[in-house]
């Protein structure tokens, strides 16, 4: 057995969490990360960074940062290069740098009688080595959804984890297909530098403004959740009045509620809209050389295609029945623990509107949490897994009905995640006596406030 008992793959945001919480619960670990440091995708110079150079924050400054480690920063919503210094910073402080092991690529993590063999391909060539447990931090972000389409297109096909720069798009005819959050950004870009703009769409979105009220919009009723019904049906009458109604611009009736599918947060697209800078088209029927064909019969010439069409769960060194995969991604515990408990533990395998960094390190507080059990309070541990597999899980939903996607197949709403994770967290502080009378464990009353000093390392 290794002398280190447990091994984090990435050092991302999600990486960095794990790193930070094992850490202060006294665990020991290794790091291994891909690239050539910390940061993940917010390193624009990663290879497998799926950043470019406008990018911003899409949720504020303080819904997003770690609590015991706020931005040094004035911006609401940073820019790339401020949160990879912000990572690079937070790493260092905590004197997480060097505890990863860069340039160094994970091939296989494999079950052995005793726990997990780690393969490596690094600056060294490859090697192996021995963990109890594995904590896979590699991000959801990184492996493009390239979907099928009939024909093919003769011009310029990217994804946007391709795309880098608004230069690509000079003088060009674009088609965004697609419009998340990165899509509507990138159209924005294309707006001030393409030749022409369009985006076909094939369902309606809810759009969000970064201010509400003069302040970020994501700030507004922070702690006081409301029922998923009256918060749809209040904001959705706010939305109205701020930004008016999407149809109106050119977008479908959206066929789902607000908040059951994640809402792009940029309404410069209905501006640039409502100016003509660019046309909303139908989804597509075909490619015929540089000819794209619309479901409504219209037609279109284009020389660059940008998919905006997301990114598919990607664990590739890891076999599917070990993660108890299910249909588009794994059924894990809180999105955490395979039900068989065999050492394998993910990181930041959530989607959900606010829940920012901060969720990530509460979750892998848990995790910690569960480790520290196992070493010294293995009855708890042992009644933690008893529960797991036989009660029903929380509902993470918080009451909405997202929509049936594959994207969406691991989304949460934060403020039902956050607490089940809380309740989870306090049952393994629990005396195992009491776990079965109360549950899972109790609700706690309130998150600790977060500090607005640095802690020291």
């Amino acid at each position: 057995m290794s002398e280190h008992k447990y091994a984090i793959i990435g050092a991302g945001p999600s990486g960095l969490s794990a790193a930070r919480a094992l850490q202060r619960a006294g665990i020991d670990f290794d790091g291994y990360e891909a690239s050539r440091g910390v940061g993940g995708l917010w390193d624009i110079d990663n290879p497998r960074s799926t950043m470019y150079e406008s990018a911003h924050l899409i949720s504020s400054r303080t819904t997003t940062e770690f609590a015991e480690y706020p931005m040094d920063s004035t911006a609401d919503y940073p820019s790339h290069k401020e949160l990879i210094r912000y990572f690079r910073d937070f790493a260092d402080h905590f004197r997480l740098t060097e505890r990863f092991v860069f340039d160094t690529k994970v091939t296989a993590v494999e079950k052995t009688d005793d726990g997990w063999m780690l393969r490596t391909a690094g600056l060294d060539g490859e090697s192996e080595r021995r963990y109890a447990g594995v904590i896979l931090a590699n991000g959801t972000l990184a492996e493009p959804n390239i979907p099928d389409f009939r024909g093919e297109f003769t011009g310029e096909l990217l994804h946007t984890s391709q795309y880098k720069s608004a230069s690509q798009l000079t003088d060009k005819r674009v088609l965004v297909i697609g419009a998340g959050n990165s899509g509507c950004d990138i159209a924005v870009d294309a707006v001030h530098h393409a030749a022409s703009v369009d985006m076909s769409v094939r369902r309606g979105y809810y759009f969000v403004p970064r201010y509400l009220f003069g302040k970020p919009s994501d700030t507004l009723n922070q702690g006081k959740p409301l029922p998923a019904k009256i918060k749809q049906l209040v904001d959705t009458r706010v939305l109205k009045a701020f930004t008016g109604d999407p149809v109106h611009f050119g977008f479908p009736k959206p066929d789902y509620k607000l908040y059951e599918s994640h809402p792009i947060v940029n309404t410069l697209i209905l501006n640039h809209l409502g100016q003509g800078d660019l046309h909303i088209k139908a989804d597509i029927e075909r490619f015929d050389g540089q000819t794209v064909h619309f479901r409504d019969g219209s037609s279109g010439e284009y020389d660059m295609i940008l998919l905006a069409t997301g990114y598919t769960l990607d664990y590739p060194f890891v076999a599917r029945e070990d993660l108890n995969w299910t249909g588009w991604s794994p059924k894990l515990f809180l999105n955490v623990f395979p039900p068989s408990f065999n050492g394998l533990y993910v990181m930041g395998m959530i989607e959900a509107s606010g829940i920012g960094w901060q969720g990530r390190y509460e979750q892998a507080a848990l995790i910690a949490e569960y480790l520290r059990a196992v070493e010294e309070h293995p009855e708890r541990a042992a009644a933690f897994r008893a529960r797991v597999i036989t009660q029903a899980w929380p509902d993470l939903t918080g009451g909405y009905n997202y929509l049936g996607l594959e994207r969406m197949s691991y989304y949460v709403n934060k403020d039902a995640y956050r607490g089940a994770v809380r309740v989870a967290a306090e049952s393994l502080r629990s005396d195992i006596t009491e776990a079965p009378r109360r549950g899972i464990g109790p609700a706690l009353s309130r998150l600790p406030r977060p500090s607005k000093k640095r802690t020291p390392a």
